[in-house]
């Protein structure tokens, strides 16, 4: 006889405010336990060091994750400039310093070349593999690698802030698989005096925002309690970037089962990735074709 699995049969985004210190697997495990929940995942790892907005998905929810891959994320964070780390941040040994710094207009100059379609090579200390191996495993071996540039979109470069000579206050927008310290790395190259982040926040992913999000400490202060269930979010939010189509009953029955189901007309053109919904909740998410949606991932609600 197979092992019931532990846990309660819940579904919904809890958008947590992680704290600087703990990994985002971390978070999600404490999640998990919170709620009691039997399945969670999360959308975009943050670096322990860093914080801000982590969504967490639990049940159901984790179904909908793959399509948040392609969504916008945004970081505030403050460049440290006249010094380079191993790690490219400020929890790693000094590489090299510089006395030069840069004028605030030399640093606007400088930011055109780091949006839009660019190549970034991913910071030695990073999750990227390598044969096999994690990069983190392999710089604290004290191995340096020649980790291969990838293909990275950014929206957005732009300074918020100069708090002193040392330092700069920047926004960072960018698509899937963008590092912000690698950004500070090679900002500081391209200034000619070295750079690294001082510190990170991510404040919005997709159709995720910031101020929706719950600070780490209310949930461990409401863990396994009835009131922790009211700090859930609807399974579609994740979905608000594809286009919404409405399901008859018979139709919604047929898409549960994973066969293609009628949904009412909309704004979606033939072939068009597409969500079914049915008295406000998910159904399934799929490709429009003449009148029914194909279903590629079906939600049990």
């Amino acid at each position: 006889m197979a092992r019931r699995k532990k846990g309660r049969d819940m579904s919904g985004w809890i958008l947590i405010d992680k704290p600087a210190g703990m990994t985002s697997t971390a978070v999600v495990n404490k999640v998990r336990w919170a709620f009691d929940a039997k399945k969670a995942g999360h959308a975009g790892t943050l670096d322990p060091d860093a914080t801000g907005l982590l969504p967490v998905a639990l049940g159901e929810a984790t179904k909908t994750i793959a399509y948040l891959g392609d969504a916008l994320k945004a970081y505030v964070f403050r460049m440290r400039l006249g010094i380079s780390t191993t790690t490219d941040d400020a929890e790693g040994a000094v590489v090299a310093r510089s006395d030069l710094r840069p004028s605030d207009a030399e640093i606007e100059a400088a930011l055109p070349a780091f949006v839009g379609d660019i190549r970034q090579v991913p910071p030695q200390f990073s999750a990227v593999k390598v044969d096999g191996e994690r990069a983190y495993d392999i710089a604290r071996a004290g191995e340096a690698m020649d980790l291969a540039a990838r293909d990275l979109f950014v929206d957005e470069l732009s300074v918020i802030g100069r708090p002193d000579a040392d330092h700069v206050d920047l926004t960072f927008v960018c698509g899937s698989g963008g590092y912000v310290r690698a950004i500070a790395r090679d900002l500081g190259a391209a200034l000619g005096c070295h750079g690294h982040v001082v510190w990170l926040k991510r404040i919005w992913v997709g159709p995720f925002d910031m101020a929706d999000a719950v600070p780490f400490d209310t949930v461990e202060r409401l863990a396994r309690t009835d009131e922790i269930d009211a700090l859930l979010r609807p399974v579609g939010m994740a979905l608000a970037d594809l286009p919404e189509l409405r399901a008859t009953p018979a139709g919604a029955a047929r898409l549960r089962n994973g066969n293609p189901g009628a949904v009412l007309p909309g704004k979606v053109a033939y072939g068009d990735l597409a969500w079914a919904s049915l008295d406000g909740h998910p159904v399934a998410v799929g490709r429009y074709r003449a009148g029914e949606l194909h279903p590629e991932r079906v939600f049990n609600l």
